[in-house]
């Protein structure tokens, strides 16, 4: 096994998880990043003299905590730096919901609007803290085989029997988290907004969904689930902003001999007589291997094979269907001085989490969503702001901040349409209406913009229709069935030819776990 030469696709997180776990084991890896930086999306890049970006993803709490520990992230630099409050709503009207970890400040802060929603709120947390719990422990497996063949295939199963054992009652009531609409769960729950609509950001980030599409409230328990931070559900910024971890995860890799070489595209997969022998570079050149394993998303890894024709009918069928649909925008800020909210109930705002604005009610986003449904982009967007200057000030000069704006309602046209550049400037400008609705005087603060669409989220970091998830996390591509039933342990039906991305259980967000479980099946296959 250890004569085995394996080429890593693509230098985002999981690639190099994947890599570094491989090298461990003792193959020989070579990571090809087709970038001049590694880590994909997970990256921080000077966009402007003095600011450092975290330029596309931008907050941690999904990373595996297994993972930590076995590749030493913290000696290979990882700094995590917990934000609390963790969420801050600010309203038009001056009042504001601000939402951390201590129960008893929610409630008081939940009460200003609900009573009873403030008496249930501990118990809605309580809920979704159980079923993460329980559910936790499947994260760091390969998905449950529909059919196992193997022994080793029932683990996967046996761990998703304790999830329902440890769950108990329980079940029923995460079962229809897991598989129905937020909007359903939330209004259930509760009755007063903004509540509903702050946690409904959570159901819809990322996914061309509204909160009352069935599937979205698995999207809302997948965002609550990290507890990397130590407390669940509370986020953190990475010092020296998301590029870090990537730079950590390199550096575990490159400790056990993994090789990294960027500004390396790779053109083709190669493969005779349906057994994959490495790759082709754009430049020509040829790199011999017994396996590949891809970090890109499914669709593009098929694009590049140098025979798509060899895979089944039904399989390139299937992977032609995936939904890679994306309502995001991506808007990086560098700023002169921080936003200054209109407040009426305080004196002040913690800027430290994330700052919610744009639709305060679960009828508004349904709008939003609307708008893009009809190709256009939503008239008041649902906008998360980051302000990772407030705790890192390595991100930026001495009385500057960097911010991090993820909004959407972006319409899903192709990434060829002539409209883009005046979509992009309109979703720009509703973006920026917003927060200034919210905070007077923030578009004079701005001194530099970068406004990614998704055509520039795909141009940039390769990621089809600029889904960040590598394909919709809809209960039908979920487990046993992402991306494809029948495909959804990580193997392609090419002999050798790996998948590790976030396209694989148990999907997107920066967790890792999809390119540990590929590892661990590699190791399986050659044992």
């Amino acid at each position: 096994m250890s004569q085995k030469k394996v080429v890593i696709v693509g230098g985002g997180h999981n690639g190099l998880v994947c890599a570094a776990y491989l090298a461990r084991a003792g193959f020989t890896v070579t990571v090809l990043e087709r970038r001049e930086l590694i880590g994909g999306a997970c990256v921080t890049e000077t966009l402007w003299p003095g600011y450092r970006v975290s330029r596309a993803a931008y907050v941690l709490s999904l990373l595996r905590p297994r993972i930590v520990k076995d590749l030493e992230l913290t000696k290979h630099g990882l700094k995590l730096l917990p934000r609390v409050p963790s969420s801050i709503t600010p309203l038009p009207d001056g009042r504001a919901l601000v939402l951390g970890p201590d129960r008893e400040q929610n409630a008081q802060e939940i009460r200003a609007f609900s009573a009873k929603d403030a008496e249930r709120f501990g118990a809605y947390e309580s809920l979704l803290e159980r079923i993460a719990d329980a559910l936790e422990p499947t994260l760091d497996l390969p998905p449950p085989r529909f059919f196992p063949r193997r022994p080793r295939e029932l683990r996967p199963w046996a761990a998703a029997l304790r999830a329902g054992i440890k769950l108990g009652r329980h079940t029923p009531a995460a079962a229809r988290i897991l598989l129905g609409a937020a909007r359903d769960l939330l209004e259930e729950w509760f009755d007063s907004e903004p509540l509903r609509s702050t946690l409904a950001t959570d159901a819809v980030i990322g996914a061309f969904a509204s909160p009352a599409t069935p599937g979205t409230g698995y999207v809302l328990f997948h965002h609550v689930m990290g507890s990397i931070t130590g407390s669940r559900g509370v986020w953190a910024y990475v010092e020296g902003g998301m590029g870090r971890l990537s730079d950590a995860i390199a550096a575990a890799a490159e400790a056990h001999g993994v090789t990294i070489r960027t500004d390396t595209n790779v053109a083709t997969l190669r493969t005779r007589d349906g057994q994959v022998r490495g790759v082709a570079l754009q430049d020509g050149t040829e790199i011999d291997a017994d396996l590949v394993v891809s970090s890109i998303d499914p669709i593009r890894t098929c694009s590049i094979l140098d025979n798509a024709e060899q895979l089944p009918d039904t399989f390139r069928r299937s992977v032609g269907a995936l939904d890679m649909r994306s309502p995001v925008v991506k808007i990086n800020l560098a700023l002169d001085r921080l936003p200054d909210f209109r407040l009426r109930d305080r004196d002040q705002l913690s800027l430290s989490g994330t700052i919610h604005l744009g639709p305060t009610t679960l009828d508004e986003i349904e709008d939003a969503f609307q708008d893009a449904q009809l190709g256009q982009v939503s008239k008041k967007p649902v906008v998360e702001m980051t302000i990772p200057s407030v705790l890192d000030t390595t991100l930026a000069p001495e009385g500057r901040h960097v911010a991090s704006i993820f909004a959407q309602y972006a319409p899903a046209r192709a990434p060829n349409d002539p409209e883009w550049n005046s979509l992009r400037d309109q979703m720009r400008d509703n973006v920026l209406a917003v927060v200034e609705a919210a905070a007077p005087g923030f578009s004079s603060s701005i001194l530099e913009i970068d406004v990614l669409a998704p055509p520039d989220l795909e141009r940039i970091f390769g990621l089809t229709g600029g889904n960040i998830f590598h394909g919709a996390m809809t209960p039908d591509r979920l487990l046993f069935m992402r991306p494809l039933p029948d495909w959804a342990n990580h193997r392609m039906p090419i002999s050798g030819l790996y998948l590790c991305g976030s396209g694989t259980h148990p999907g997107g967000g920066v967790m890792g776990a999809c390119g540990r479980n590929a590892a661990l099946e590699i190791l399986s296959d050659l044992r």
